[in-house]
């Protein structure tokens, strides 16, 4: 017994030695970790339990048999991250280059498995030279049973995929189907086909940080989430994440404790937007004011920006939020703001994560290169996220609301539980320039002095229809708030909606994104 003892210590050990020393050495010197490190990182000290450790590869073509690939190039398991749940895979590029083949797969698979039927949030690490080429169409369905599992779970447990090296090819296909994409600048990359495919189809000349590092998909694609600029700042990220994040869908999120003051009074909100309506403002300062703490966990930063996505906490509990930002193209929403905000709801839906919507938009933005581009099936997704969630939904519309972009942005009409408005609240089919051009176009016309006649009928317009008091008198707005009051409202709001009961009418395909 003590010499089988000793036979299983020196294999575990070879093992976890991954591809090797040199290997690992020169790993380190491209400023990356290991994959085991990774995990260390992430799991609660002394809580991760590897699973397949001894797992090896079938494949007997080109000399195969001859290779030794500890662990099939992945490490998977399970451990807690602040006292919760979590199952991972961390591919190892130390050990053939991290490249999938059928036993890699499998255990990819059966962890996604396990984390399915337990209900709890699984996190890939991806740092992979794609498909193992000598293990052919094995490894292809390898790649197919992933990409089953991550739709069978979506919507069910948070998936969250990590880039920490190349992911090219069907390899992308993965992290696109989860929740999350995280990526560490100058280190990650994804793409479809490489620089030199592109130079010989297309005679392109593109570098991989051009065609797929993280600035490119984090600002450009939209395809990624999140950019640190180190993967240990990358794997707290993650961290923090998770702590917004119920454990399945059947759950609700962690409720922290809190030392801010519920019925705290802010009046710097009595003054942060301007008084004139055309004059931006930063509506990230507004979510913060409201948020416990003044902290807000924002979800893709960089990508487009004129719509502000991510997560606050009221009384210690998880709110997803969606605003407009009136210092990015005023606030208008466009293709890319419609695709980043319904994919938001959607999420937050499945994960029974309470919706704060805070309003100031003047439209659709404007344009043949939206018209083109679809602007009008993209804009649905908004549309059609609202309307299909059945969590709290609470819309606050801090000034503008004019036009569809008001229905987009989860009016009562499209299933809002509460609607508030703030006192300067301007709420119309266009604004009162606009509208008051056609109105009364004639009466300007003829007047002695269009300019002032001009500015008396965009008063009385603001003052006869765009008012949040009409919109109020008609039950479309709950109530008109003063500013500084905003948080304690907003709070007895989402309290009185925890109970709320809503279903939808079955559909065979009820939760495939559009």
């Amino acid at each position: 017994m003590k010499e089988k003892i000793e036979i299983l210590l020196e294999n575990t050990k070879k093992i976890e030695l991954g591809g090797g020393e040199k290997r690992i050495e020169k790993h380190h010197k491209s400023g990356k970790l290991t994959a085991r490190e990774r995990i260390n990182l992430l799991f609660d000290e002394g809580s991760f339990i590897e699973i397949d450790k001894f797992v090896e590869h079938r494949c007997t073509n080109f000399d195969m048999a001859k290779l030794e690939a500890p662990a099939d190039g992945v490490v998977t398991g399970y451990g807690t991250v602040d006292g919760r749940l979590v199952f991972t895979y961390a591919q190892d590029f130390t050990v053939v280059g991290g490249s999938l083949g059928e036993m890699h797969a499998a255990k990819i698979c059966k962890v996604q498995d396990m984390a399915l039927k337990m209900g709890a949030p699984i996190i890939g690490f991806n740092d992979s030279g794609g498909a193992r080429i000598q293990e052919g169409v094995d490894a292809l369905s390898g790649y197919g049973k992933i990409f089953y599992r991550n739709t069978i779970a979506s919507g069910v447990i948070p998936q969250i995929s990590v880039i920490m090296g190349p992911s090219a090819g069907g390899a992308v296909y993965s992290p696109a189907l989860t929740d999350f994409i995280f990526m560490v600048d100058k280190t990650s990359m994804m793409f479809i086909t490489g620089p030199q495919v592109i130079k010989s189809v297309t005679g392109e000349e593109v570098t991989q940080e051009e065609l797929g590092g993280a600035n490119t998909h984090n600002k450009i694609s939209g395809v990624a989430h999140f950019v640190d600029k180190t993967e240990a700042e990358c794997i707290e990220r993650i961290k923090e994440l998770l702590s917004f994040l119920p454990s399945n869908n059947l759950e609700v999120a962690p409720i922290y404790a809190i030392e801010d003051d519920i019925n705290r009074v802010e009046e710097r909100l009595n003054e942060i937007v301007p008084v004139n309506p055309n004059k931006p403002y930063d509506m990230k300062e507004v979510i913060k004011l409201l948020g416990d703490g003044g902290e807000f966990f924002e979800i893709q930063p960089y990508y487009a920006q004129n719509i502000i996505t991510g997560y606050i906490r009221l009384n210690g509990k998880t709110i997803g939020v969606v605003g407009n930002q009136p210092k990015v193209l005023a606030g208008c929403l466009d293709i890319n703001a419609s695709d980043k905000a319904g994919r938001f709801i959607r999420t937050c839906d499945a994960f029974n994560i309470p919706l704060l919507n805070l309003v100031d938009v003047p439209g659709f933005l404007p344009g043949t290169e939206q018209e083109y581009g679809g602007i009008i099936r993209h804009g649905a997704k908004m549309l059609y996220a609202y309307s299909e969630a059945t969590v709290p939904k609470v819309t606050l519309i801090v000034r503008k609301a004019y036009g569809g972009a008001y229905l987009a942005m989860c009016s009562k009409d499209l299933g809002a539980d509460q609607v508030f408005a703030w006192p300067n609240a301007e709420i119309a089919v266009m604004g009162p320039d606009g509208a008051a051009n056609i109105i009364f176009k004639k009466d300007i016309e003829n007047s002695d002095d269009p300019i002032i006649t001009r500015q008396e009928k965009i008063a009385e317009y603001r003052d006869t229809v765009a008012n949040p008091y009409i919109a109020a008198q008609r039950g479309f707005v709950d109530d008109i708030l003063v500013p500084s009051i905003t948080r304690p409202r907003l709070i007895s709001a989402f309290d009185m909606l925890e109970s709320k009961r809503e279903s939808r009418p079955a559909k065979k395909h009820g939760n495939i994104p559009v």
